[in-house]
């Protein structure tokens, strides 16, 4: 009995279990299968489901958006630039001052001594950097594959040199830069100074100085300028690819001194040579300037008895006396070669040139310092800068002694004669006319444009 016991118990044992695991698979079954609505209200509540999510957007759009939670946004943008856009760093510009040179300029833009003379070396090869002028600009632009370095040559042509990030050669190339013009016309009348009215007139230092230049030969700035004398100018400003003006270039002027009237206007000749003309072809440049020394005022003539302001007795004053602050440029009134620079006694600092003429020298005193490139034997064109305005030897301010010697004699420098330049040739008389004509005629005719201030 106990063996049947045993038998019957196990059977309905194993198929309580066998019950149980078909019970327990019928469960998950119709637990993991998915419970689908009735589809008589299957659309009521997918509509009420979207009813409440259009709430909750409309909900969020009212609230105020904290600008510092873009950065996701901004990593998408910076992932659609193109890869051809390369970030440099921000550009460096160094301007050449009087008596600069390349070698100190390309180091103020921070490359070493090693690398100035690569670079002055692969420009020798296009434009030689020794003939950088003062007031003319370098630039230097680092970016992630290459180094620029820029001079604008002047206002049309720029100078490239470059290498890549991975080398250490570098290459030099001359571009022609693209350029925009416009022309104006402004016009002033003098008050106080020269340089105040064309600043009241809208013209920039720069562009006055050019004035200054065109009539230098026929008037002097330190002592003609009178009260009520006025000028005229049209001019073409010019600006780089960037906007940025580079320059102008005075087209015509007219300028009333004195109630004299003198009028200049720009000519390119034939042989590429630009110069400045009446306008019936004579040209505005003369054998001599009538001053060294821009925008200073004669502190003492030329007189045949005068009592020295240092040594305290009366001798002779064979020159002119031009007081200026120390470092003014100074000027070649004409054009020469070089036959004394050095100490001079009581003439300090002392300059001497012959000219063309060879009857005929300018000695300039008491100078602070000569010009780079100025000494014995060079040759100097009119109008170079060949030193600058001091009070070496006997002087009790800054200022110039200028004298005009003929054959060896000290002459007034006011009272010579200048001979003017060769005008216009006969055979292209009537080229110049048909060139020069509009641009007097813009002179006289278009009102000037308002002045400011």
């Amino acid at each position: 009995m106990s063996e049947a016991f045993h038998r019957d118990f196990s059977e309905r044992s194993g198929n309580a279990r066998v019950r149980s695991l078909r019970a327990r698979r019928k469960h998950r079954k119709s637990t993991n299968r998915l419970s689908i609505p009735a589809p008589g209200w299957f659309p009521v509540a997918g509509a009420a489901i979207g009813f409440a999510l259009i709430l909750m957007l409309v909900s969020v759009a009212g609230k105020p958006v904290d600008a510092r939670v873009s950065a996701d946004q901004e990593e998408w943008l910076a992932a659609e630039l193109p890869l051809a856009v390369e970030v440099g760093t921000a550009p460096r510009r160094t301007v050449l001052k009087p008596g600069d040179n390349s070698q100190a300029a390309l180091q103020r833009l921070g490359f070493d001594p090693m690398t100035v003379q690569r670079i002055i070396k692969a420009a020798g090869k296009v434009y030689p950097l020794a003939r950088v002028r003062a007031g003319h600009t370098f630039e230097r632009m680092d970016h992630a594959r290459n180094i620029d370095v820029y001079y604008h040559v002047d206002a049309t042509t720029r100078l490239r040199l470059w290498r890549r990030a991975d080398s250490q050669t570098w290459q030099a190339s001359l571009s022609q830069r693209r350029i925009t013009r416009r022309q104006h016309v402004a016009s002033a009348t003098i008050e106080g100074s020269l340089l105040a009215a064309a600043a009241r007139a809208g013209l920039d230092d720069r562009t006055a100085m050019n004035l200054v230049d065109i009539f230098s030969w026929d008037i002097d700035f330190a002592r003609d300028i009178r009260k009520g004398d006025r000028f005229r100018v049209l001019y073409e400003e010019q600006f780089d690819e960037n906007g940025k003006s580079i320059g102008s270039v005075i087209l015509a002027a007219e300028f009333v001194n004195q109630g004299r009237h003198y009028k200049a206007v720009r000519y390119e000749q034939q042989n590429g040579r630009t110069h400045y003309f009446t306008p019936d072809g004579k040209s505005m440049r003369k054998a001599y300037l009538k001053a060294p020394v821009k925008f200073s005022r004669i502190s003492s003539r030329f007189q045949a008895r005068r009592k020295h302001p240092v040594l305290g007795y009366t001798r002779a004053h064979r020159g002119v006396d031009y007081a200026a602050p120390s470092g003014t440029p100074i000027h070649a009134i004409g054009d020469g070669r070089i036959v004394f620079a050095g100490w001079k006694g009581g003439y300090g600092r002392f300059l001497l040139i012959r000219h063309t003429n060879s009857s005929h020298s300018t000695a300039y005193a008491h100078m602070r310092a000569f010009a780079r490139g100025i000494k014995k034997g060079k040759r100097v064109h009119q109008g170079r800068i060949i030193g600058y305005v001091g009070m070496t030897g006997l002087a009790t301010g800054p200022h110039l002694h200028f004298e005009f010697r003929l054959r060896g004699r000290a002459v007034n420098p006011l009272t010579i004669k200048r001979s003017p330049a060769r005008p216009v040739a006969r055979v292209e008389m009537a080229r110049f006319r048909q060139q020069t004509a509009p641009l007097l005629s813009h002179l006289d005719n278009m009102p000037a444009d308002p002045a400011w201030g």
